[in-house]
Formats: C-alpha cells, structure tokens, sequence
C-alpha cells in the first residue's frame, strides 16, 4: 500500500493545537500567516495566547524573546523565506541568550512551489546550522512531525523547526520512539548509504527500492535533526558501506550534505556525493520542480551509480 500524503504544516498546526491545551505556557505568534500554518484553531480557542505581528518577521522575533525571558515557550512562525528577516534578531536575542524560543520556518525548500523563486526558502538551514546553541529540525514526514512538536517545546534552547508545505508520503509508524539527537535507519544495506532529511528520505526509500533490481544494496539513514547533528550515526554507516549520498531540499551548499561533509571529513573520509539545489528557486508544479533540481528519487539514483563508481 502507498502512504497517504499529508503536509507537516498541517501536523504541526494540529499537533501545536493540542499541546497547548494541556500546557498555559506556550505562546504562538505568526507574521501573518496564520491560515497557511494551520493555526487558526489557536487563534479562536486560545486568544490569549495567540499574537498576529502582520508582516513584521524581525519584530515576532523581538517579542518571541521578551516573551521567552518572561517564562514563556514562545512558538514564533512564518514562512521560512521570510523568518531570515528577522535572523539578527536570531542570533542577537535569542541564540546569544540561549533562550528557549522555536522558530518556526515553514514552505520551505522548493515545497511553496508555485509561488516563485523568491518565496522558496534554500538558504534557512545554512544561516541557522551556523548559530551556536541552535537546533535544526526538519521531520521526515507529518506523523514524525507530530512527535516533533512536543519535544522541540520541552527542549532547553532555541530551536529551528522546518515545515513542508506540500503533501508528502507519510510513512513513518505513529508508534516509533522519536528523540531529537537520533539519525533512524529506515532500511538497512551494504553497499550505499543515503542520508536525507524531510521529504527525501521518502524519496530516498523509493529509490532503494528500485535499485535493488540494480542489485545495489542502498541503506536510508534519516535525519530529523540537522543540527547538532547524530555524528556516531553517520560515522557508522559511512563506515559501513564506504560511500555516502546525501539528499535534501535546500541549497547544495550549508544544509545536510555540508553537514555530513564535515563530520566526515574530520572523523571519517568517504567518497560521498551531495543531492541538493544548485540554484535560486523558480515557479513550476513541485513534481516537475524536484525533477529539474534532481532532488527527487531519479536524482538519488544517479548520485548512488556515480559515487559507487568511484568506491
């Protein structure tokens, strides 16, 4: 059976819905956008706790830290292309006080996919990987997503949570232990290892699948948190199989696959090819988008052939 295809923003405004019914302390703030995240339940059963900055993203930013110094767990969103207005406020109030505020970036990568270009966030994992004290989340998809949420509140710290806005296979068990510092082997292998984040460990899986008819072994390791990432996890399966791709929806350059470069060019050198985008955004339908990007399972594929002939 294929999984159904759910939007994380959806689960996230849902999910945040839900946790602040149990917990008065969360606070949700947006820039406008409260609709397109899914958090209109908030506005009109939590009013109190519920704050529309219009299009202001630096200011969200600037009281999502008053409200954090207070004693609040403020959750402030928008869309991550425009979040990065506010990211002197980012690094200056909220990651050098160490304060625990989510920022909450969604439609990113190229999932905003009709709207052009200038509204496809490829960059925010770059500026916010750089920050100290900064955790990057990006779930795999809308049940993970669901496990996300409650954990990014409880966590000591500021945090980047990344939404999609596009719906996509949901394929993770509802019941599966989540914890926010472990990379999860989604399918086991000897020959490849592909590490993707967000939608492309989906791809990554449908990818693994068909190159078994290649009789090409592919192990999927799936990383929900970019930052700090699982560094024994990609140490591991680099390890393991000798040869590394590494697949997301964001620029080539500062997201997972530097990520991964990194630690392994410190701890373990390995032949190892990035998947990502080579280009500022464009309009076009999403599918033919992550085809023309190759961000999608063909592209995956090619990245495998080529680096296991170099292995």
């Amino acid at each position: 059976m294929k999984p159904e295809l759910v939007a994380t923003r959806q689960a996230f405004g849902e999910t945040l819905f839900k946790v602040m019914q149990k917990r008065d302390d969360v606070v949700a703030l947006t820039a406008d956008l409260g609709e397109s995240l899914r958090m209109l339940s908030i506005r009109d059963e939590m009013p109190d706790r519920f704050l529309d900055v219009g299009v202001a993203e630096a200011n969200m930013v600037g009281i999502a830290a008053g409200l954090a110094i207070s004693g609040y767990v403020p959750v402030a969103a928008t869309f991550g292309v425009f979040l990065t207005r506010g990211f002197d406020h980012i690094r200056m109030q909220i990651c050098q006080n160490n304060l625990s505020a989510v920022m909450v970036g969604s439609h990113v990568g190229v999932s905003n996919a009709l709207d052009g270009g200038s509204a496809h966030a490829l960059e925010d994992v770059a500026y916010m990987r750089a920050l100290p004290n900064m955790t990057v989340v990006f779930p795999v998809d809308a049940n993970q997503m669901k496990k996300a949420v409650p954990a990014v509140l409880k966590h000591k710290g500021p945090v980047y949570l990344r939404l999609y806005r596009e719906p996509t296979p949901n394929f993770t068990n509802s019941k599966d232990v989540f914890r926010l510092d472990e990379a999860v082997v989604y399918k086991a292998g000897k020959d490849v290892s592909v590490i993707a984040t967000g939608p492309q460990v989906a791809f990554a899986l449908a990818a693994a699948m068909e190159l078994k008819d290649e009789k090409i072994d592919v192990e999927v390791v799936g990383v929900h948190t970019i930052s700090p990432i699982d560094t024994k996890a990609i140490i591991k399966t680099a390890k393991k199989t000798g040869c590394v791709v590494t697949a997301e929806d964001h620029n080539i350059n500062g997201g997972l696959g530097s990520a991964v470069a990194e630690v392994l060019a410190e701890k373990q050198p390995t032949i190892m090819r990035r998947v990502g985008v080579r280009q500022f955004g464009e309009s076009g339908e999403y599918k033919e988008l992550i085809s023309k990007l190759d961000i999608d399972s063909e592209g995956i594929k090619r990245s495998v052939r080529e680096v296991l002939k170099k292995k």
